[in-house]
């Protein structure tokens, strides 16, 4: 059956945004620590680590590092096997060899059903009493099967929601009509109808450039470079979002 995923913004309580730090950066201790010791497996003892070994080390893991007991199990679980999907997808010649996550790029981490809860038009994670602050911009046509949590560098937060639906055809039109996109018009129609160009993004355009300049100038590594990174990040992208895919 086909799946659909919709993302909106919300607003963590500060004891949630406590919580979430935590998972990314368990998450991202994990995924990282994992990459590691199957690289060096293979590249010392030509040793492939599999997913099945991969998640049995957890363990041991959890047993050296109690931090990792926090958060849920399932984040930890979940980013091994994001990991084997990228050593599948690196072995069929579809992507490069996977990458260390790092701190300040994009977090994420992934609840499947057991995760979280959705109840009432509300969504409730692991190891937090109170439901997530978001933005409903358009209603979820049914509970989600798995969720996406993500922080964006701008300190912006998502939920990605994956539901199942049940495609139906679209009806059937004895008209047909040809489209040419365009500059002046976004599109033309064969019959002569012109959509116009709204021009959304012209009005940032000036403030990305401006920016843009300001992050040109500062000294690489520095304080100040750091933040003028985050307000351009924060200038990129979108205040709130509202998607919809298929898979």
């Amino acid at each position: 059956m086909p799946k659909r995923a919709y993302k909106y913004r919300f607003y963590p309580t500060p004891e949630q945004e406590k919580l979430l730090a935590q998972s990314f950066g368990c998450v991202r201790f994990v995924y990282n620590n994992t990459l590691r010791y199957r690289t060096d497996a293979y590249y010392k003892d030509g040793t492939s680590i599999s997913h099945a070994q991969a998640e049995k080390r957890l363990v041991s893991l959890k047993s050296e590092f109690p931090f990792l007991t926090d958060v849920s199990s399932v984040i930890l679980q979940q980013t091994l096997r994001d990991q084997q999907e990228a050593f599948k997808n690196f072995w069929a010649g579809r992507a490069k060899y996977p990458k260390f996550k790092k701190r300040h790029s994009r977090q994420s981490i992934r609840l499947t059903k057991v995760a979280f809860k959705y109840k009432n038009g509300q969504l409730f994670i692991a190891k937090s009493k109170e439901p997530l602050n978001i933005r409903w911009s358009r209603e979820l046509p049914s509970a989600p099967s798995s969720i996406t949590i993500s922080k964006h560098r701008a300190g912006r937060y998502f939920v990605s929601m994956l539901y199942e639906f049940e495609a139906k055809p679209m009806p059937i039109s004895k008209k047909t009509v040809g489209i040419d996109l365009g500059l002046n018009d976004l599109f033309i129609t064969s019959d002569g109808e012109k959509s116009g160009n709204p021009r959304h993004t012209r009005c940032y355009e000036q403030k990305l450039a401006y920016l843009q300049r300001k992050l040109a100038k500062k000294q690489k590594g520095s304080s100040n470079r750091a933040k003028a990174k985050l307000k351009l990040d924060a200038a990129v992208l979108p205040k709130q979002v509202t998607y919809l895919s298929r898979f």
